[in-house]
Parts: structure tokens; sequence; C-alpha cells
């Protein structure tokens, strides 16, 4: 009797434990995307230094924001096709030329994640370049369990390694030809 009471603890401890693991739900994402500039490190950072600019960034029609680059400040990204993002910026260092925001409001059909933070840091590469670096952290746009594909680990990936990628590129060729 003791042994099948022992074994039977054994069996619902396992089933608690496989239970939980089934109920996890959405684990935090991780992308970091880095690209190499032609240019000082000073002249990037004149360039996305600026919290309240973004107009750098493809895709990005307006940028409208409040408090400049002090912890706290504010602003939106108005997107070409019309949607809007919100962010609130929680780390500012001119002199690591680094600061960190995240987006407090999007809808999901335009970025499929949620709780997304990001940080954006020039740094020395040889022979007088910058490099600039843009790291996230974010959970999929859909919470639960079972998210339909565009809402997935995946979708999420994929749309903010392009977004990073894209922006990278797309200043690098902004800055290297002076436009």
């Amino acid at each position: 009797m003791k042994g099948t009471i022992a074994r039977a603890c054994v069996v619902v401890a396992a089933l608690a434990v496989l239970g939980t693991a089934w109920a996890h739900g959405p684990t935090r994402r991780k992308v970091q995307e880095s690209i190499e500039i032609d240019a000082p490190q000073a002249k990037v950072w004149a360039v996305i230094g600026n919290f309240q600019d973004m107009n750098w960034l493809v895709g990005v029609s307006k940028t409208e924001g409040e408090k400049g680059n002090e912890i706290g400040a504010t602003r939106r990204l108005t997107l070409t096709q019309g949607a809007t993002i919100d962010e609130e910026l929680y780390k500012y260092d001119a002199d690591m030329m680094s600061y960190s925001y995240r987006i407090t409001a999007v809808d999901v059909k335009v970025l499929p994640v949620t709780n997304y933070s990001s940080t954006l840091t020039v740094s020395p590469a040889p022979d007088g370049k910058a490099k600039l670096e843009w790291a996230g952290a974010f959970y999929r746009g859909y919470p639960n369990n079972d998210p339909p594909p565009e809402l997935n680990d995946e979708a999420a990936i994929k749309a903010v390694s392009g977004l990073y990628r894209t922006g990278l590129e797309a200043l690098k060729k902004k800055i290297e030809s002076g436009t």
C-alpha cells in the first residue's frame, strides 16, 4: 500500500509539472541587429540621438513628442500608411550614445508584439567608423497558447528583425551619402 501511494504521488507530481509546462504561454524573445557605418560615432549619434526625431526610420512619416530626451519623454510615430506607435523613453545617456525606450501603444496588426522595449547604441568600430546596434525584447502579439500564425513568435521575430535591418541599412545609406 505504501508503495502504491508513493507511486501515485510521483505520477501526480509529474502530471502537475507537465500541466504547468503546457500552460506556460509565450516566452520573451530578443532580437539584435547591428551595422557598421563609415562615419564617426558623433555623426551617427547626431542623426539618431534625439528621441523626438525618428525621421531616419523607413516608414515613419511624422514624429511628435514631449519632454525631449528626458526620462519619461514620449513620442508618437505616425507611419506612412497612417497607423501610430506610442513610445516612452526610459534610459538616455548621451555620453554613452545610447537610449532605451518602450512601446506603450501599438496595434498588433502593425507590429505583432506586446511588452516591447528596445535600445539603440552607437559605439566605435575600426578605422574611424561607427557601429550602430539596435536590440529589442518583446513578447509575441498573441499572449495565449496556440496563437494565429500572424501573431506567433516567428511572426514577431521576423517583423522586429526586418524593421531593424531595414532601418539600419537606410540609416547607413543616408549618413554615408550625406543626404
